[in-house]
């Protein structure tokens, strides 16, 4: 069975994509838990940040470069956070490497 964030980048299933390129894909969080609530996505299956080794490892600084400019677009470079849950007990619910992108919270954000 395919997770559910390989069927959103498959387009299999519906999310509201902000940004993407042959790597990453952006999208909101449906339960958003800030004003923007993101979530960067590698186009490529890990299951959690555990997957990754000196290979991979590249990836992870393509989602920290995506969350910077994701926060510079939509107007809340002065003041977010990135959270990466890794495992059942850390909290991460989909078996799917993500970063969460959290902001918003002193001023209105712009609207894409």
């Amino acid at each position: 069975m395919t997770c559910i964030f390989c069927q959103i980048v498959a387009r299999e299933l519906p999310a509201e994509i902000l940004f993407e390129d042959s790597e990453l894909v952006v999208f909101k969080d449906i339960n958003p838990e800030a004003p923007v609530h993101l979530l960067i996505v590698p186009k490529r299956h890990f299951d959690s940040l555990n997957s990754l080794d000196e290979l991979t490892a590249q990836i992870g600084a393509r989602m920290f470069l995506a969350a910077k400019k994701m926060a510079e677009s939509l107007g809340i470079e002065s003041g977010y956070k990135v959270l990466i849950n890794c495992g059942r007990e850390g909290g991460q619910v989909i078996r799917h490497l993500h970063m969460h992108l959290l902001g918003g919270w002193g001023r209105k954000p712009v609207r894409r």
